[in-house]
């Protein structure tokens, strides 16, 4: 489910930004926001003309567990002993690597004027969600010197134009109550806070 997160991401954000650039969704034009190549990732390159879009941590949000982890309530009111739900946060860093350097600048306002306007996707605001996604909440984060510098380095790679975004809240719960939640008895169920 977290490359349907992310593949949605990726082709909302292309719209968005063929939209603000003055284009059309259609454009045969390129990708203007893509991943980065799974071939290239040593040393790790990024599309030159485009905003690629990287994966750099899964987080475990804990803050929102219930009181018991083990028991769910149904609608009817009885408890059901479950594995406890796993909620996480991505961290997506949005990179752009153009020959201009405003127009890397001008293509990551695009996406941030968007993500200002609309921080939250559910289906009144994006129709397109995958199936089984009830809302991602994304929210920009901003990095002090030191942590950027330990990003970057972390990646192996000289400093470009970049936003980083904390979406949440993807949480994987267990499909059937009352069993031990082996492998493939683990559902998504993305957005539900408790």
């Amino acid at each position: 489910m977290i490359a349907n997160v992310l593949t949605f991401l990726r082709k909302h954000l292309d719209e968005r930004i063929r939209l603000a650039r003055g284009g059309s969704q259609d454009d045969a034009v390129g990708d203007r926001v893509v991943f980065v190549d799974g071939d290239k990732m040593e040393p790790l390159s990024f599309q030159l003309g485009a905003v690629s879009l990287l994966l750099i941590n899964i987080e475990e949000e804990r803050t929102l567990r219930s009181a018991d982890l083990r028991v769910r309530t149904t609608e009817d009111g009885a408890k059901l002993r479950v594995q406890p739900d796993i909620r996480l946060v991505l961290y997506i860093l949005c990179v752009a690597r153009f020959k201009r350097y405003e127009a890397a600048w001008e293509h990551l306002s695009a996406i941030l004027e968007h993500l200002q306007a609309t921080p939250v996707f559910d289906p009144s605001t994006a129709p397109d969600l995958p199936a089984g996604i009830e809302k991602l909440i994304l929210e920009l984060v901003t990095l002090n010197f030191a942590e950027q510098n330990e990003v970057w380095n972390s990646l192996r790679i000289t400093h470009h134009p970049s936003l980083l975004y904390r979406v949440k809240l993807l949480a994987y719960r267990d499909a059937r109550p009352g069993t031990s939640g082996a492998a493939g008895d683990v559902v998504l169920d993305i957005g539900r806070l408790p």
